[in-house]
């Protein structure tokens, strides 16, 4: 009888394990492809609005479009360059915009992947002429990466990698 009770338990746990990994997928699958369209929609629109503003108001644009939080970070080339956004502001205020004046940023062979309603990962190749104070033009050309948050204030980078090749034209 013991035993019997023993293997009872056995199995009503192997059931609601059975059930939980159920449950835990479907609310995966609850994420539509409708859904995911209107993320994907929404976050193409974040990717739009930053090669327009990057390129007509600068590298100070920059700051529009990262998400205002201590976990923001962005990396380069693999190294860690901001680690958080104070730092990316920092640097942004009182260094880059006073040695590049202006970017014409393109991104090229973008892929927007929803992760859920409010996260998405993007990648994308871009090309980008960056012009110093002496209107000097450099040409990069490279990979990005990074992950989109849906915040109170729209879509922002929550981090960002860059993988840059440089040539000068």
């Amino acid at each position: 009888m013991k035993k019997r009770f023993v293997n009872c338990l056995c199995l009503l746990f192997i059931g609601f394990i059975f059930f939980y990994t159920i449950s835990c997928n479907n609310k995966t699958a609850s994420f539509t492809a409708k859904e995911q369209a209107i993320v994907k929609d929404s976050v193409q629109q974040l990717i739009n609005s930053i090669e327009k503003n990057i390129s007509q108001r600068g590298p100070i644009a920059w700051l529009n479009y990262f998400e205002d939080s201590p976990d923001f970070f962005m990396a380069s080339d693999g190294v860690l360059v901001f680690p958080n956004i104070d730092t990316a502001r920092n640097f942004i205020n009182n260094v880059l915009v006073k040695n590049m004046i202006s970017i014409k940023l393109k991104w090229d062979h973008i892929r927007i992947d929803p992760l859920t309603a409010s996260l998405s990962g993007i990648s994308a190749n871009f090309h980008e002429d960056a012009f110093d104070s002496t209107g000097k033009k450099s040409a990069y050309d490279g990979y990005f990466s990074g992950i989109a948050i849906q915040t109170s204030n729209g879509w922002k980078l929550h981090n960002a990698h860059w993988s840059v090749n440089k040539h000068e034209k």
